[in-house]
């Protein structure tokens, strides 16, 4: 039988698409690399970044916070004894600053500054003085710790609008008790804990938490190495000795030798601040003596000595208002910065002399020693 021409056409693309399907269908390599259009793949790497969130670090110390977090709670500031009958003190090692400020007489009182660290106990509390405001009125309201003060003292801390807040003995006497080892005056004792929960049964705000005091940074360029200073007040010279295996600043007494704490722990420092200042009497008697309560010009200019790293920093002291800190400015214009860690300010009346020790040897700075007669029976 003849088949037409257009008939083998048809048939002759009809065995052409059975045979296409059925190697298609096969998965033939061939097949699928025909019918396999080519793609191009790209892929984009997005690169990550890793935020590292600051280290919560203590107002007063600049030192990172205990446990990772700043303690929500207001600084005390507490007033302890210095005379050598009250040695040894008790909670000096837990406070962030202490300030050591000359009152009548010669002696020296400090005001020991609380708000990272707790102090389960600190000894011998005692009386407030005038310059107690100007030196803590840059920490805005803060709770005070004392025992005792004449009477204008005590108006001034209970002034309407004043940012002491009272948790004295007179005012919050169970925050207080006596160390049966001790003699009076010297024998009372708190904590942080007691003084904490006086402020709040008094219904002071105990939450908020205080500005910087000073500035902190790395290591400034210069200084000089020494490996002592020494403070010559009227009736001690105080001196405090680089640790290098410490890193800390450690001190001791020209009468009693290493300042030794009730804890047998030495005082030591991670700074140490010496600040000439000038000291006047006042007209209030401070007791029945006829001594009269000093004080201090803390505003304006004045010589310091920043000790810190083993280094001793000269400079000048600035200080515009009460309520603000003072700066510290060496003696090319920039500032001096302190090292994390605890501080202690020595404010040093300008007629007693600094001296420092080291590679050099001795250098003294300032007037020779002032006179001075025995303790009064102060507050």
């Amino acid at each position: 039988m003849t088949v037409p021409p257009g008939a083998r056409r048809v048939a002759a693309i009809f065995a052409a698409s059975a045979a296409l399907a059925l190697v298609s269908g096969c998965g033939h390599p061939k097949a699928a690399a025909i019918s396999t259009i080519p793609t191009t793949s790209t892929t984009t790497t997005v690169p990550t970044t890793t935020t590292r969130r600051p280290v919560p670090v203590c107002p007063l110390t600049g030192a990172p916070a205990p446990g990772g977090a700043i303690p929500q709670r207001a600084a005390i500031a507490v007033k302890v004894e210095n005379l050598a009958a009250a040695r040894p003190q008790w909670g000096l090692d837990y406070a962030d600053i202490v300030f050591e400020e000359p009152v009548e007489g010669g002696i020296t009182r400090f005001i020991a500054v609380y708000q990272c660290q707790a102090a389960p106990r600190i000894e011998p509390v005692r009386s407030a003085r005038f310059v107690d405001a100007d030196i803590l009125q840059p920490l805005g309201k803060i709770l005070f710790g004392y025992s005792g003060a004449i009477q204008p003292v005590t108006n001034q801390i209970d002034a309407p609008g004043s940012f002491l807040e009272d948790i004295g003995f007179g005012k919050a006497p169970a925050a207080y008790t006596s160390d049966p080892t001790r003699i009076a005056p010297h024998d009372l004792e708190t904590s942080t804990a007691a003084l904490y929960k006086a402020a709040k049964s008094l219904g002071y705000p105990v939450k908020n938490v205080p500005p910087a005091y000073f500035k902190y940074g790395s290591l400034p360029a210069g200084g000089t190495p020494v490996s002592s200073v020494h403070i010559d007040f009227p009736l001690d010279v105080t001196s405090w000795q680089w640790s290098p295996g410490t890193g800390r600043w450690l001190r001791s007494y020209s009468d009693t030798g290493p300042a030794m704490q009730g804890d047998n722990v030495q005082i030591s420092a991670a700074n140490v601040v010496v600040m000439h200042v000038v000291e006047y009497p006042t007209q209030y008697l401070e007791d029945p003596t006829g001594a009269r309560e000093e004080q201090l010009q803390l505003t304006g200019t004045g010589p310091v000595w920043v000790f810190r790293n083993g280094r001793e920093f000269k400079g000048t002291w600035k200080r515009a208002s009460l309520t603000e800190p003072a700066t510290f400015v060496g003696t090319g214009g920039a500032q001096i910065t302190l090292t994390p860690g605890n501080t202690w300010e020595e404010l040093v009346p300008t007629v007693s002399p600094v001296s420092v020790s080291g590679l050099a040897g001795p250098v003294t700075a300032g007037p020779g020693k002032a006179a001075g007669g025995g303790p009064p029976g102060e507050n």
